[in-house]
């Protein structure tokens, strides 16, 4: 292995000071604030927000700042008009009907996913069957399921894209699987099919769609699912979760996280909740800037989503083929996606991380969130991953792909 000394001195060959400036393309005008210099390809964690999202959380803090929910000044009511235009909004976007579907907004994916699972009533599902290859928003959730309900906890295999279970495992089963996972950028190939097989043996499916959201939406839009949950801040919006569930699986929710907000009536020693399904997962308080803040990004999303999935998967492709062609560097993912994950064969990846870093390029390192996976099932040692956003350019790829060369040939 070389020394880190000589792949230092490549840095100081690819330091700020000569990375020559390029251009800032038209279609990155809302993006204008990064540094031309800056190489952001982290999105898998969360994307840059573009202006008129920021544009929009400002807006709230300097011209309205007020609290939402049964409030008669103008101010909230403004407020109250923009929240309930957003929650239609990711609604429309998913093609679900707003009188089977509400949606709810939380701290994020996880947390979603979370709140859902620890009020689902005990006694109803037979087991909870998840995959191998989820992410521990999932993993873990499930595996906490299955301890407070005394079920058992099925997890299976995912092959190409296919969750590969039986429908004997589907009955009366809670099924909790990602639409596009958090490593290779996969999309679940089979999830209509699972979701109706599901369905048919009296189960219920709750769907991770935190890639899948800002990289694969049409595998999500019309979808059966009792439940979709997903992260604004990965789909170019503000810090913030999103829950679109069918309004029969919030109706059964067994309310242990209460608060204000969430009820109609209170006694000493019961409460009768809202009439209104998604105040079932929002206790007290919400994050009204960052709401009407992801009504701003998907209003943007909107006007550019066939843009970006165009830009995206020629990227994609780009930046697939000219990491495969690098010396010392074996590609994990097994196709281009907006997600893709290498293994450096002769440094440690937080440490190329690091090196990246200092030139101006901005990847993830470790496990993911995918400590099963990769760690228990593939004994893989850490990876970097590079993922793709809207505000991404060729120039960008073509020059993460010139760092990555020199790297790669150096060691």
């Amino acid at each position: 292995m070389a020394s880190s000394g000589g792949i230092r001195s490549l840095f100081t060959r690819t330091s700020a000071a000569s990375v020559a400036p390029a251009a800032t393309p038209a279609d990155r005008a809302d993006f204008a604030y990064l540094a031309d210099q800056d190489i952001y390809l982290d999105s898998a964690c969360q994307t840059m927000r573009p202006q008129p999202v920021i544009d929009a959380v400002t807006a709230y803090y300097t011209e309205d700042n007020a609290c939402g929910g049964r409030v008669r000044y103008d101010a909230g009511r403004r407020v109250d008009e923009q929240v309930a235009a957003t929650r239609a909004a990711v609604l429309d976007m998913l093609g679900l009907s707003r009188q089977r579907s509400a949606c709810s907004f939380t701290l994020n994916t996880t947390y979603g996913l979370n709140l859902l699972l620890h009020q689902l009533p005990a006694g109803r599902y037979r087991r909870v069957v998840t995959t191998h290859t989820e992410h521990n928003s999932v993993f873990l959730a499930t595996m906490a399921f299955a301890r407070r309900t005394g079920i058992p906890r099925l997890v299976v295999e995912r092959t190409a894209g296919v969750v590969q279970v039986d429908d004997d495992a589907l009955v009366d089963a809670l099924v909790v699987v990602s639409a596009m996972d958090n490593v290779h950028g996969t999309v679940t190939a089979n999830l209509a099919d699972l979701v109706a097989r599901t369905h048919r043996r009296g189960g219920t499916v709750i769907v991770d769609a935190a890639q899948a959201a800002p990289h694969a939406l049409a595998a999500l839009r019309g979808t059966a699912a009792d439940a979709v949950c997903f992260s604004a801040h990965k789909m170019y919006g503000p810090s913030l979760g999103v829950v679109a569930a069918t309004r029969d699986l919030l109706a059964t929710l067994d309310l242990t996280f209460v608060g204000g907000g969430q009820v109609a009536a209170v006694t000493e020693h019961d409460f009768v909740p809202a009439d209104e399904p998604h105040t079932r997962l929002e206790p007290g308080l919400q994050a009204w800037a960052e709401i009407i803040g992801f009504g701003a990004a998907l209003r943007w999303f909107a006007r550019h989503e066939d843009a970006i999935a165009q830009r995206e998967e020629s990227l994609a492709a780009r930046l697939y083929d000219g990491l495969q062609s690098l010396p010392h560097l074996r590609v994990v993912s097994p196709a281009a996606s907006a997600v893709v994950s290498v293994l450096p064969e002769r440094v440690d990846a937080h440490r190329l991380a690091v090196f990246l870093a200092k030139a101006h390029i901005s990847v993830r390192s470790g496990h993911f969130c995918a400590h099963h996976w990769l760690q228990e099932r593939e004994a893989l040692p850490p990876l970097v991953r590079f993922s793709l956003g809207a505000h991404n350019t060729g120039a960008d790829v073509d020059r993460a792909l010139e760092v990555m060369g020199r790297m790669m040939r150096g060691l």
